[in-house]
């Protein structure tokens, strides 16, 4: 209930962003930003920056579309403001390979030195971390901290099947080697794949090139003593000060050319994220983007169901299009995101033409395993609850079996509308009649056929509804009444 709970939060967070960003309400891009040591403020894109300035930004947590847009945007300001160092201080699990590259480009592209820290103490930089660590111009690492088990996740459905062989002749079964499946093939092409990247990556800038196979290959991980001692890192520091005494005059290749270090006296000032960064980071939660998915579904299905209403319709074309932006960031399965469109399909079908639970059973079916589906990674970071599929999968169930509940109630009760409905309700006559004349029906006047003589006034009763005449009878003497 809590997960449950706090993902419906986010979700009104990630749909208060999206309104006031179409409202013009959200502030501007530009990164607001604090110094430090000294306790000022500082506007990077108000000011030039001094050639001393170093420019620290914290990436902690599972790296993802957020995170890699964030270091874009920063690298490319500090190298259009003159910054002398940017200092990355990490503490991540790991992420997706995807955002790992983009900002591994990033960092080589830098026109500036880019120095990973994995700090504070009990940090650690593994899997993806391990990759931008080695990637960095300078690899530091605090006390108490790690990197390693860099070995891919394979993003993908697991458990591909082994196509059947042919049986082979016994004189030569002994010598030949099975073919390997897909499955296996595909593993030996990341791992090889992610042994060569990582490999260049260490001997980029003369690291132990070994070891970092092994981080791939055996899921190796080191401390930081042990990680300085067998040349992975560069040095390891206590803290931020600590590593700009140690970085002093210390040369680096930059864009192949030589870059020499002068942190002795610096302006330190620390990157705060923006309002972008924050919306990225909420929106590209599977569980939020599962979540506005969903809503914006719900509320165009209701807004066709009661044009004119307006409210859903804007409210669920503003959820869709955030989740399919936020979806086209992730590594998604559209087979899964087929499989919810069916099953939605399928309980809607069964609510408007029910067919004894068959097409309800299959759509909720559908739309469960669509959702297991959704996201195609085995990254614990980037899967959606199984609460928060199974809460939206009863609710949506529940909804179609409400509908259904109801048309069959509908379905068995009396008539509410329609000429039948006229049939044995009272009229007053509005003349002297025989045979033919005129009556007063709810407001309505009818022309009306009696066998019998009908005063004007006296009330009758309708028996029968032969297109537009009322067969009615006579039921006794009233008052008369004007007519209209």
């Amino acid at each position: 209930m809590a997960t449950i709970t706090r993902t419906l939060l986010q979700s009104l967070t990630a749909l208060t962003l999206v309104i006031g960003l179409l409202a013009g309400l959200t502030p501007a891009q530009t990164p607001v930003q604090t110094e430090a040591p000294p306790a000022q403020s500082a506007a990077p894109a108000a000011e030039a920056a001094l050639p001393n300035t170093v420019w620290q930004l914290r990436i902690e947590g599972v790296i993802g579309p957020a995170i890699s847009d964030l270091l874009e945007r920063t690298i490319r300001d500090a190298g259009e403001q003159g910054v002398h160092l940017l200092i990355l201080t990490m503490d991540t699990p790991g992420g997706l390979d995807t955002s790992m590259r983009a900002m591994i480009h990033q960092i080589i592209d830098a026109q500036m030195p880019v120095a990973t820290f994995v700090y504070p103490k009990g940090a650690r930089a593994a899997s993806a971390g391990t990759y931008l660590l080695l990637a960095s111009h300078i690899a530091a690492m605090a006390p108490a901290t790690n990197l390693g088990a860099a070995t891919p996740v394979q993003i993908g459905m697991p458990g591909t099947p082994q196509p059947p062989q042919a049986p082979s002749d016994d004189k030569q079964g002994d010598k030949e080697q099975p073919p390997a499946s897909s499955a296996q093939a595909l593993q030996k092409k990341i791992m090889n794949d992610a042994i060569a990247y990582i490999r260049g990556l260490a001997a980029l800038h003369d690291r132990n090139a070994d070891w970092a196979e092994q981080a791939v290959r055996e899921a190796a991980s080191l401390e930081a003593d042990k990680a300085l001692e067998m040349n992975v890192i560069d040095l390891v520091a206590n803290d931020i000060n600590d590593l700009l005494d140690k970085i002093d005059g210390r040369v680096v290749q930059v864009r192949d050319r030589d870059y020499r270090l002068q942190t002795g006296n610096t302006q330190l000032v620390e990157i705060i994220p923006d309002w972008r960064h924050r919306f990225l980071s909420t929106i590209t939660n599977p569980n939020v983007a599962y979540i506005l998915m969903l809503l914006g579904i719900y509320g165009l299905l209701m807004e066709f169901y009661n044009p004119g209403m307006g409210l859903p319709g804007i409210v669920g074309g503003i959820c869709l299009i955030t989740a399919l932006y936020a979806l086209q960031l992730l590594p998604i399965s559209y087979a899964g995101l087929a499989l919810i469109a069916l099953g939605i399909g399928l309980m809607i079908t069964e609510a408007l033409s029910p067919s004894f639970g068959v097409f309800g059973f299959g759509g909720v079916v559908a739309f469960a395993v669509g959702s297991v589906m959704l996201i195609d990674t085995e990254l614990p970071g980037f899967q959606i609850a199984l609460p928060i599929i199974a809460a939206f999968t009863l609710f949506t169930a529940g909804v179609c079996l409400l509908v259904l509940a109801l048309a069959l109630k509908a379905r068995k009760g009396v008539l509410v509308s329609g000429v039948q409905t006229l049939v044995g309700q009272p009229a007053v006559a509005l003349d002297n009649f025989h045979g033919q004349g005129k009556v007063q029906l709810n407001g309505e006047i009818w022309n009306a056929r009696c066998t019998g003589q009908v005063q004007r006034g006296e009330t009758v009763t309708v028996v029968a509804v032969n297109g537009l005449v009322l067969e009615v009878s006579k039921q006794g003497q009233l008052s008369p009444e004007e007519p209209p």
